[in-house]
């Protein structure tokens, strides 16, 4: 059941991709900026949406690209880390706020650090649920250390396409 006052619209992040946007609270509070992780939608966050907002921020939860009703884009290349984290800086610039305090989960807790690492200057402060921190490895990429710490029986592992 969706939570009392939710509003919804959409939010053109780049050329041809559009973001569901779902969003409580004040227009004019601090915004609070939900990022969902794999595989879950604004929905997850309904219930911390509806805390925040009764304490006078506005909590944005957005359909990341490719979940949900956003926008799908077809090729694998438009699913990179800065094709992500220019859809959020594109949503905060929507939103009209120099700064975001932002909370990510899961998956998206990754693509929340790298806003942070790419552009400080929109973050007024992070929180992360579920994931430690890992930079950048000199052991190969991201899928080889998984592959390594988890074998291949690790859900990021099992989701590759098949050669």
């Amino acid at each position: 059941m969706e939570p009392e006052g939710v509003r919804h619209r959409m939010v053109e992040v780049a050329k041809g991709v559009r973001l569901h946007v779902a969003e409580v609270g004040p227009e004019n509070g601090p915004v609070v900026l939900l990022v969902h992780g794999f595989p879950d939608l604004w929905y997850g966050w309904r219930h911390q949406m509806v805390a925040l907002a009764a304490r006078g921020f506005r909590a944005v939860a957005p359909d990341m690209r490719g979940y949900g009703d956003s926008d799908v884009p077809p090729s694998a290349g438009s699913y990179s880390i800065f094709h992500l984290v220019g859809d959020l800086v594109a949503l905060i610039a929507d939103l009209a706020q120099p700064q975001v305090f932002v909370v990510g989960h899961d998956w998206g807790a990754l693509v929340a650090w790298q806003l942070c690492l790419l552009r400080p200057d929109l973050v007024r402060a992070l929180v992360n649920l579920s994931v430690a921190y890992h930079p950048r490895s000199s052991e190969g990429s991201p899928l080889q250390v998984v592959r390594a710490l988890c074998g291949e029986d690790h859900y990021m592992c099992r989701f590759q396409s098949c050669k």
